[in-house]
C-alpha cells in the first residue's frame, strides 16, 4: 500500500494535471530523453538509477513502515529527474536522428495553425499537407509536410503552393530530439519547459512558445 501526497508545484498547475502529470526524464548529462509517469519514477528511485532531481516536487509517495525504525518510507517525485547512463541520449543526438512523423506532433510543431490561411483550428479540422505533393515525387517527411486546415488542403489538392496560388506562411522543419520531446508532452510545466528550451537550437521557432502546453 502507498499514499500519494501532492508536492510543491504551484496550485494552478497541480489542479490541471493531478496524477496524470508527466515527469521529464533525462540522462546524467541533462539531455532530455522521454516522458514517464510517477510509477516509473518511483521504480527508478528504488532501483537506484536516479542521478539527481531538478524542478519542483510533484508528489510524495509514502510506502510501508520499517519494522526496526518504525518510520514510514517515502519517495519525493520531482518534475525532472536524471538517470544514470547516457548511451540512449547519444544515439538520439546523432546528426542523422529523425523523429517519427505523426499528425499529433506535426500539429503541435505548427501550433495547430494552418500554414496557408493562418487560422488556428482544433485537431479534428486539421490535416497533413505535402508541400510538394506525393504525386509529384514529394516525400512524406518533416521538411515537406505542414499543418493545413481541411478547406485549404482540399483547395490545394495535388498541386504545389505556387501552382495553387497559395502562400506558405512558414518553412517546415525537422524537430531535434529535445524539440520532439517537448512536442510529445501532454502537460508541460513551466520548469520543464524552461529546461527543454535550453536544449533547443537558437534558431528554433519553438522559442516563441512562452506558455505551457495543455492538450
Amino acid at each position: 500500500m502507498c499514499i500519494i501526497e501532492s508536492g510543491r508545484t504551484p496550485l494552478s498547475e497541480r489542479l490541471m494535471t493531478g496524477l496524470h502529470q508527466e515527469i521529464l526524464r533525462t540522462d546524467a548529462a541533462g539531455m532530455p530523453l522521454e516522458w514517464i509517469d510517477y510509477r516509473e519514477a518511483v521504480r527508478l528511485h528504488f532501483l537506484g538509477l536516479i542521478a539527481y532531481t531538478v524542478g519542483s516536487t510533484l508528489f510524495r509517495i509514502r510506502g510501508g513502515i520499517n519494522a526496526r525504525t518504525r518510520r514510514r518510507s517515502f519517495v519525493d517525485v520531482n518534475s525532472i529527474l536524471a538517470t544514470h547512463g547516457n548511451s540512449h541520449a547519444i544515439q538520439k543526438m546523432r546528426n542523422d536522428y529523425v523523429p517519427p512523423l505523426n499528425n499529433r506532433t506535426l500539429f503541435r510543431r505548427d501550433d495547430r495553425i494552418c500554414l496557408y490561411c493562418g487560422s488556428r483550428f482544433d485537431r479534428r479540422n486539421l490535416s497533413r499537407d505535402h508541400v510538394t505533393p506525393v504525386s509529384q515525387g514529394g516525400a512524406d517527411q518533416w521538411n515537406n509536410v505542414v499543418t493545413a486546415c481541411i478547406r485549404c488542403n482540399s483547395h490545394k489538392a495535388g498541386r504545389t503552393p505556387e501552382e495553387a496560388g497559395m502562400q506558405l506562411l512558414a518553412i517546415p522543419f525537422t524537430p531535434t530530439h529535445a524539440e520532439y520531446v517537448y512536442l510529445q508532452g501532454r502537460h508541460v510545466l513551466m520548469d520543464q519547459m524552461a529546461f527543454l528550451r535550453a536544449h533547443f537550437p537558437r534558431t528554433s521557432p519553438l522559442h516563441q512558445r512562452l506558455i505551457p502546453v495543455f492538450v
